[in-house]
């Protein structure tokens, strides 16, 4: 009964062998070291694909390209040594119909570290998107930066024009496209036509102060220019700005406007620099930087012989103004600084005239002088001749006009002897 209980014994436990596969702890009990190396290889692998999601975190704090590709890329290698590590358990490993404790914390620890693995795998994609965001910043700040350094090229050149920079740089500002004007005659007509505009603008506020201030008008034109017969009643402000524009020309075909010339000699280039650097100051700023500049003595002068003591007094009850400008100062008052944008306009064009070589020459036409297209425009353009037998003859030269060249630039003129087409 002993034997036979023993025999029973023997065939049950056989017949466990035969139905079960091999256990993990069986197959780890018999190949204990080639187990222990794949674990401590797991352990090392998710240690270094820890180390490498922080570097890859590092990385964006300062912002830095070049290492989070590197860290990328090592995150991307620890995943992929991970899966390798992965399929080399399960090719040796089946998987047991009947786990043992010991085998479902190792399934679960497995399970952990998958679930690990996506995490990281959707970090990665997400700072794979940031990355891209970043590049798309980075070239829109580098943009930035571009038009930034234009603009500061262009400053920089402005400060040498005007002798505020301590030394010229290596590489001019003109080398980057910043000064491309360039000095013709259609820079100069456009010039012409800014400084007309200008005696255009600044007749209006003084009219109105005129008007203001109780003015007869229309005596006022009349001591200007004598007798002449106006087409339209409003047509006589051509008579004031024909008294702004005969004061503003005096002295311009001298090279310093009649002005005392500074200690340094001027070139035909150094005027066009003049030019260059003036034309994008505001004009107060200008003489009130450089007090003594020969621009602002031209400020100072024009203002005095365009702008009556007898016109002050009636518009601001005192010569306080007046005596200001006189003895050296520039006011900030609106009139004031309305007049300084006529004669930034006025010396502009000056400057621009006698940068050509030959010099622009400059023209007038006399009343009563016949009417010329070639020479002449009319400042009325839908004017009808009332005489088809006499040509209409100037009233009023409001413009002067320019040779450049063989060009003409015609004058402005209001002319006598038409009416105005309705």
């Amino acid at each position: 009964m002993q034997h036979s209980s023993a025999k029973d014994t023997q065939l049950r436990e056989s017949s466990n062998q035969k139905v079960h596969p091999q256990p993990m702890e069986e197959a780890a009990n018999q190949h204990p070291e080639a187990m222990e190396a794949l674990v401590s290889r797991i352990f090392t692998n998710i240690s270094s694909l820890k180390s490498a999601y922080i570097q890859l975190q590092a990385a964006h704090t300062p912002y830095d390209p070049d290492k989070i590709q590197a860290a990328d890329k090592v995150v991307i290698s620890e995943l992929k040594n991970l899966s390798e590590l992965k399929h080399f358990y399960r090719e040796h490993n089946p998987k047991p119909v009947c786990a043992s404790p010991q085998d479902s914390r190792l399934a679960a620890e497995i399970q952990e570290q998958q679930s690990l693995l996506k995490t990281y795998e959707v970090m990665v994609k997400k700072f794979q998107s940031e990355i891209q965001n970043k590049d798309s910043d980075i070239l829109q700040l580098e943009q930035q930066i571009q038009e930034a350094t234009q603009k500061r090229v262009k400053l920089e050149k402005n400060l040498k024009l005007r002798g505020l920079s301590g030394k010229e740089s290596e590489t001019g500002g003109a080398e980057n496209g910043n000064f491309s004007l360039d000095l013709s005659p259609d820079l100069f007509k456009s010039a012409v036509e800014g400084a007309y505009k200008a005696i255009h603008d600044f007749s209006k506020p003084l009219i109105n102060m005129m008007k203001a201030a109780g003015w007869d008008l229309d005596a006022a034109a009349n001591s200007i220019e004598t007798d002449i017969i106006y087409a339209k009643r409003a047509h006589k402000k051509y008579a004031f700005e024909s008294h702004i524009c005969q004061r503003m020309f005096i002295g311009f075909q001298d090279e310093s406007y009649s002005m005392k010339p500074e200690n340094t000699f001027c070139t035909k280039d150094s005027l066009f620099q003049q030019y260059l650097a003036l034309k994008e100051m505001d004009p107060l700023d200008a003489v009130c930087q450089t007090p003594d500049s020969i621009f602002a003595k031209f400020c100072q002068s024009k203002y005095l012989l365009v702008v009556h003591q007898k016109m002050e007094l009636s518009f601001f009850g005192n010569l306080d103004q007046r005596n200001y400008v006189t003895g050296g100062g520039h006011p900030r008052t609106a009139f004031y600084q309305a007049f300084l944008k006529l004669a930034k306009s006025i010396w502009l064009l000056h400057r621009l005239a006698h940068s050509f070589d030959p010099s622009v020459k400059i023209f007038q036409v006399k009343r009563d002088s016949e009417f010329s297209e070639v020479y002449m425009e009319s400042v009325v353009k839908n004017f009808v001749i009332e005489d088809v037998d006499q040509k209409p003859k100037v009233g009023l030269m409001v413009m002067p006009g320019f040779w450049i060249g063989g060009s003409v630039i015609q004058s402005q003129v209001y002319l006598t002897g038409v009416k105005v087409a309705e």
